[in-house]
């Protein structure tokens, strides 16, 4: 959130996108070798774990079929490696018992955070009035590349705020619940402002699914969220209506759309892309370099991406991934109610509350990413890398390790060689994609000369900020 006040290496996408490899790949590094070198998984925690590992070897798989492209693994490896680091950085934070106090830790952080981004912008807001600016969408939100990425942050973290007053520490404390108030408010007042249809679409299906699932029991969850957003109304009403009235005669009133807003043909493009070699894609990042199929396409604005996220994978990975995600989001599904079961039945009210901001964060989040596909930006992945690693902690059943450490599955010599030789492999897999992602970002910026210079074209942003490299015209 405040990458423009940092020194850059190569812009703050960039960074982001270079912190977001080596936190993906340390996590999952990390998580892998305390396994093996805990004798650990079990058969039983393997058998548990099919689904989640299959959907994560299944973008590098998937590509192989591509090895002949240049950097066909880039992508595909992002994907694997930040899957893995959730899956297997979650089952660590339940093993040991910590994931109650890491989300606290989280929550914290995360509503500190949003106070000090939602102060700032008010900072911003008297600058522009000063300078009697009445477009205040034009500058807030600011410190990211546009409105649209920074929207899907919020969508991460407008569910999470409200366990802000209700777990940690600080909960009791009159003081810290004010902040938080003020700083929820603040993000829900820059969300109208932008009109943002993601965000306001993602959440409100988080909020319903969490009450429909959980009942009155989620009202105290609930009723935090709904005083945040009056909060944000309240502010809203004053800094976007009132104010810019008195001052200019003016206000400025976002009106949400009721269109595609161009998303419709690039649907439409990824849908074809995705039955032209059923049930597998047409190869990484081949959104960018494809023989446009639609005329549709062809007559419409070009993106980095076709605005939605599970389009995207099918158009580039197949179907077959597709259905290996479907897969791994039934089982998180029926963990996930099992998990509600159990809480209801014992009257956990804590956790309880902590499961409901989670999922209405999950949910809102998978819901965005199916209307805008900001989820592969880097700050949003960032963001996602903590949450999700949190629900999967949640969810999974202690059952599969009530045994705990080495115990669960004594080490043997056999299995001490096979950890002794998977440990270093997986490092290496990890400093080899690495170097590719860095070779990568070397060549797109060499291209990114000839692209604005001779071609001409937009930022389309990808997985870099230049996001329409490689390219088959690329010189």
């Amino acid at each position: 959130m405040f990458a423009d006040f940092l020194p850059t290496y190569g812009g703050a996408y960039a960074d982001q996108r270079f912190l977001l490899v080596g936190l993906a790949g340390f996590l999952s590094c990390a998580a892998t070798i305390w396994f093996l070198f805990k004798g650990l998984p079990s058969a039983k925690l393997s058998q548990h774990l099919l689904p989640a590992i299959a959907f994560i070897l299944g973008f590098s798989v998937l590509s192989l079929g591509f090895i002949e492209k240049n950097y066909a693994f880039v992508e595909a490896g992002l994907y694997s490696f930040y899957f893995a680091a959730i899956v297997f950085s979650g089952l660590v934070l339940a093993m040991q018992g910590l994931v109650h106090r890491y989300l606290e830790i989280f929550v914290s952080v995360a509503a500190g955070s949003c106070f000090l981004y939602g102060a700032m912008s008010v900072n911003v807001y008297l600058f522009a009035l000063a300078d009697g600016q009445s477009e205040l969408s034009d500058l807030i939100p600011w410190g990211f590349v546009n409105i649209r990425y920074w929207s899907h942050v919020a969508t991460w973290l407008l569910p999470i705020l409200p366990l802000a007053a209700l777990i940690g520490p600080l909960r009791d404390y009159r003081l810290w619940r004010s902040l938080v108030a003020i700083g929820a408010g603040l993000w829900w007042w820059i969300i109208l402002l932008s009109a943002s249809r993601g965000t306001m679409v993602g959440v409100a299906s988080g909020v319903l699914f969490v009450t429909l699932c959980f009942g009155r029991h989620s009202w105290p969850w609930l009723r935090q969220f709904t005083i945040y957003l009056l909060a944000g109304i309240v502010i809203w009403l004053v800094l976007s209506v009132f104010v810019p009235s008195v001052l200019f005669g003016e206000s400025e009133l976002g009106s949400v759309s009721a269109t595609s807003s161009g998303r419709l043909p690039l649907f439409i493009e990824a849908w074809h892309m995705s039955l032209q070699h059923f049930p597998f894609g047409m190869g990484p990042q081949s959104w960018l370099t494809h023989d446009i199929l639609t005329e549709e396409y062809s007559a419409s604005r070009k993106f980095g991406h076709p605005h939605n996220m599970y389009l995207m994978w099918a158009a580039e990975y197949g179907w077959l991934l597709v259905f290996l995600l479907a897969i791994f989001a039934v089982q998180c599904t029926f963990l996930f109610w099992k998990r509600r079961s159990t809480l209801l039945l014992e009257g956990k009210t804590k956790d309880i509350n902590v499961l409901c901001g989670v999922v209405a964060s999950v949910i809102g989040a998978l819901v965005h990413a199916g209307v805008s596909a900001v989820f592969i930006a880097p700050g949003s992945m960032l963001v996602g890398v903590l949450v999700l690693a949190g629900f999967w902690a949640l969810i999974v059943p202690c059952g599969l390790f009530e045994v705990r450490g080495a115990q669960t599955n004594p080490k043997s010599y056999g299995r001490l060689v096979v950890t002794v030789f998977l440990a270093p492999l997986i490092v290496l897999l990890w400093l080899l994609w690495l170097g590719q992602v860095h070779a990568y970002y070397v060549d797109m910026r060499t291209d990114e000369i000839y692209y604005k210079e001779e071609l001409r074209q937009p930022t389309m942003p990808r997985f870099w900020f230049h996001g329409n490299f490689p390219r088959t015209d690329s010189p």
